[in-house]
C-alpha cells in the first residue's frame, strides 16, 4: 500500500529536529515514532494522529477529521486528517502540536520478545 510522499516530506520537515524521531514502515504506511512511541503516522493520502483521547471529541469538529477505524473499530485516541483539514500551515502545526504533546505523557507499547 503506497502512502502521499508528499505528505511525508511535509511531516519530516515539520519534525527534523525533534529529538528521538524516527520513521518506520508499518500498517501500510509510514509512521513518525518519537521516543519510541508511534506519534504521527500516514495511511495513504491521510495523517494518523496519535492524541489524548480527552482532546478526540474536540479535534473530530474540526474540518477533514474522522475517528481511525483502521481495524474496523474505532480506536480512541487515534483520528485521522484528510487534505482539507491541513492545507494551511496553521492547521498542520495544529495537529502535529497536538501529537507531539500527547507524546510525553502516552505509554510505548510493549515490545515483542523474540
Amino acid at each position: 500500500m503506497a502512502y502521499n510522499e508528499k505528505l511525508a516530506t511535509r511531516i519530516r520537515e515539520r519534525l527534523k529536529d525533534t529529538p528521538n524521531m524516527i520513521e518506520k514502515e508499518m500498517m501500510g504506511g509510514l509512521t513518525f515514532m518519537v521516543n519510541d512511541k508511534m506519534c504521527i503516522g500516514i495511511i495513504k493520502d491521510e495523517m494518523m494522529c496519535r492524541i489524548a483521547p480527552e482532546m478526540q471529541e474536540t479535534a473530530l469538529a474540526k474540518n477533514g477529521c474522522r475517528i481511525m477505524d483502521f481495524t474496523g473499530r474505532p480506536m480512541k485516541g487515534y483520528i485521522m486528517v484528510e487534505d482539507s483539514g491541513m492545507k494551511t500551515s496553521k492547521e498542520f502545526d495544529y495537529w502535529i502540536n497536538l501529537c507531539l504533546a500527547f507524546n510525553t505523557q502516552a505509554k510505548s507499547s510493549k515490545k515483542k520478545k523474540k
